[in-house]
This record gives structure tokens, C-alpha cells and sequence, in this order.
């Protein structure tokens, strides 16, 4: 039977988060959920820990939570934002709103034509009947068409749309318990 690989067989640092592809944490890991732990059970992840991620600093802690969120890198990048440990942001959906919209216009052109009307055929014409005693004159005098432009309403209705990149849930898992880590 095969075994695991050494990096895999070794202890964990205190405070590691790893992801696991079942639903569940393996003994001495908790889920990365939020939940409060108590200081006085777990002084090394407090002392890594503090309370970056919630807790009252005197006798709890939080872990981090990533339940539907993604992990970025604390700092900044060139050119980016500035974030915090610990710094949540995001949002599931987003509502624009006209001035983010970017200027554009939506037009039509309507052509004219000449065309010869016949009074003789009112079959399918809208408020037309054939004439048997004509009300108006049946003659009237040649009458260009003129072109003409179309103009559009505003469209959208502010309804918000989703906002997440395509994604994979996991389990991410906290390590309570191992080597404390020793900076470089």
C-alpha cells in the first residue's frame, strides 16, 4: 500500500489553513467558520491569531471565516488597493446605477419613400373602408415622405446581477494544534 508523501505525514503549523476535499475537519483541525474559540484552551492560536478575525480579545477569538468567500493576499499589489488581515469586502450582487453605466445612445433611422396609393383595395388598412359615397376626397395631391430618427427610453430597471467568478466549494480547515511557526 502506498504511503503519503513526508510533507503530508508531518505536523501541521499552528493556525495553517488548508483545504480539504471531504466535509469535514480531521482531529485537531477546526473549520475555517468564524467560530469562537475560548483563549484559555488555545493560547498558541490566540498568540498568532490575536483578534484579526472577531472575538473580545479577553477570553475568546475568532477563526477566520471563509464560508463563501475567497482568500486574498494581505498588502498591495502594484497599481491595487490596499488590504488588511483579517479585511472582508465583496459583494454577491451588484445594482448599477446610471452614472457607472458608460455614455452610449441607442438610434434608428426611418427612410422615406414615395410609393402610389391605392384608394381601390382596403382589405387589412386600419380606419379604411371601401367608398361608396366618399367623405374626403378621393384624390390628393402627391406628398413626399420624410426621413426621420428614432429615439429610445432608458432601459435596465436597476436590477442587480450576480457578481461572483465561477467557483468550487471546499472545506477549508484550520490547524488548532502542531509546530508553532518562527518567522524568517
Amino acid at each position: 500500500m502506498p504511503t503519503a508523501p513526508v510533507s503530508a505525514q508531518s505536523e501541521p503549523l499552528i493556525g495553517q489553513l488548508t483545504l480539504f476535499g471531504y466535509d469535514w475537519c480531521p482531529r485537531n483541525w477546526a473549520r475555517a467558520d468564524g467560530q469562537l474559540l475560548a483563549i484559555s484552551q488555545n493560547t498558541a492560536l490566540f498568540s498568532l491569531y490575536g483578534t484579526t478575525y472577531g472575538g473580545d480579545g479577553r477570553t475568546t477569538f475568532a477563526l477566520p471565516d471563509l464560508r463563501g468567500r475567497v482568500p486574498i493576499h494581505d498588502g498591495r499589489g502594484p497599481g491595487l488597493t490596499n488590504y488588511n488581515l483579517g479585511q472582508v469586502g465583496g459583494v454577491e450582487t451588484v445594482t448599477l446605477v446610471t452614472p457607472q453605466i458608460p455614455a452610449h445612445s441607442h438610434s434608428g433611422h426611418i427612410v422615406g419613400s414615395n410609393v402610389t396609393a391605392d384608394k381601390s383595395s382596403t382589405n387589412g388598412t386600419v380606419l379604411a373602408r371601401t367608398l361608396t359615397s366618399p367623405t374626403y376626397a378621393v384624390t390628393t395631391p402627391d406628398t413626399a415622405m420624410a426621413n426621420g430618427t428614432v429615439q429610445t427610453d432608458s432601459t435596465g430597471g436597476s436590477q442587480p446581477h450576480e457578481n461572483r467568478m465561477p467557483y468550487l466549494a471546499m472545506n477549508w480547515c484550520v490547524a488548532l494544534y502542531g509546530v508553532f511557526p518562527s518567522r524568517n
